[in-house]
């Protein structure tokens, strides 16, 4: 937005410290393994959110199928650790127990490689990247923009939902894959409500903001905007945006699904409603709370909104109200904050230097200044 205030990069630097270090000291503070189970699923929420702020917040690109990169993510983790499961009825080559109760006899083929840990994760991201790659070579190379692309994205994640759901002898149906052993790598257990899980979802969303701040303020960052905010000019200037707009939907989908496959971790199970319209429509809510045009606006959104929510829920005073007062805080973020929470900084009253004036003979004129760029 053009009335919003440019920030340096080391003042960026600065905040994203800070809020990494603050999660990383929750554990010193907080010894109750449920709540910090809980914690943990809204830092998974916030990397997820700014997954979907790089390609829409930066590039343009509202995508309503976001939860398809986070279920797929979801379920290549959860096929690796069900794989490891010691049910009570099993088939005679260790089949899983929905599978034995659905009489399918063998392993399928696409089962088999998740017997490894690291085909698991690198799985869990390049298949949403993978999948993201095809549909942006469709979309964008037909130059579908705006609702439409939109409406695609909100169209496969309801077929990849429908998919997985039908096929309940190999994906569990409704009920997904439950019953998953604690993912053990290096010699550490990562239990659901073990600190170390908690560190590793901490770790993994200060690696994630960092690396899109990265991007963002990189030359390919800097396009992305410019396509945001005016694609045909970008486009007279000879740069192939279709590409870039692939790129951007593809880091997108590889985020996300890495935080599917922590959001696993965190709850021991996955379910087709990962893969849901609700949470795909949540994810966006979160990301427009905090902030589209910021990152960690964005992950804050997610964990403010999930965090106050969640509270809520749990509390008897506010169980039959809840909905109504986070229906309440939407409408008052969206009608007097359109940035965003993080819009917020922006009201804080700063001390500006004088402008610089270039002066030539009698006339004065201001110094030229560099493109604007929204706040990251």
């Amino acid at each position: 937005m053009s009335n919003a205030r440019i920030y340096p990069l080391w003042a960026k630097l600065l905040g994203y410290g800070a809020f990494c270090i603050l999660i990383l000291l929750v554990p010193l503070v907080v010894h109750d393994d449920y709540l910090l189970n809980k914690i943990a699923r809204y830092l998974v929420f916030g990397m997820v959110a700014l997954a979907l702020s790089i390609s829409w917040g930066y590039t343009g690109i509202l995508n309503l199928g976001q939860a398809v990169s986070f279920g797929l993510g979801s379920y290549c983790m959860a096929m690796a650790l069900k794989l490891r499961t010691i049910p009570i009825q099993t088939g005679a080559e260790g089949l899983p127990d929905f599978m034995v109760w659905n009489n399918v006899k063998s392993l399928p083929w696409f089962w088999e490689p998740f017997h490894s840990y690291a085909f698991a994760i690198a799985a869990g991201i390049l298949v949403p990247v993978i999948l993201s790659f095809l549909l942006g070579i469709f979309v964008f190379r037909a130059r579908v923009t705006g609702v439409y692309v939109a409406i695609i994205t909100l169209a496969l994640l309801v077929v990849i939902n429908l998919i997985v759901i039908d096929r309940q002898r190999y994906t569990g149906g409704f009920n997904g894959l439950t019953d998953l052993v604690p993912l053990e790598l290096f010699g550490i257990t990562f239990d659901p409500y073990a600190v170390a899980t908690y560190y590793l979802i901490a770790i993994s969303l200060a690696v994630a903001l960092f690396l899109g701040l990265a991007v963002v303020h990189s030359k390919t960052g800097l396009i992305m905007q410019a396509i945001r905010d005016d694609e045909m000019r970008v486009r007279y200037f000879g740069y192939d945006v279709a590409a870039y707009q692939t790129f951007a939907l593809c880091l997108s989908a590889g985020i996300a699904g890495f935080a599917g496959m922590l959001y696993t971790l965190v709850m021991a199970f996955a379910s087709p409603t990962f893969l849901a319209v609700p949470i795909s429509l949540s994810i966006v809510i979160w990301c427009a709370v905090g902030g589209r045009y910021s990152l960690l606006g964005s992950a804050l959104g997610a964990i403010i909104v999930t965090g106050v929510q969640g509270s809520l829920s749990d509390t008897p005073a506010f169980l039959e109200t809840w909905t109504l007062i986070m229906g309440a805080l939407f409408i008052a973020v969206v009608l007097f904050l359109p940035r965003g929470l993080i819009g917020l900084i922006d009201m804080i009253p700063l001390g500006r230097a004088p402008n610089t004036l270039q002066r030539s003979g009698t006339s004065a004129r201001p110094a030229p200044s560099r493109t604007s760029i929204r706040a990251g």
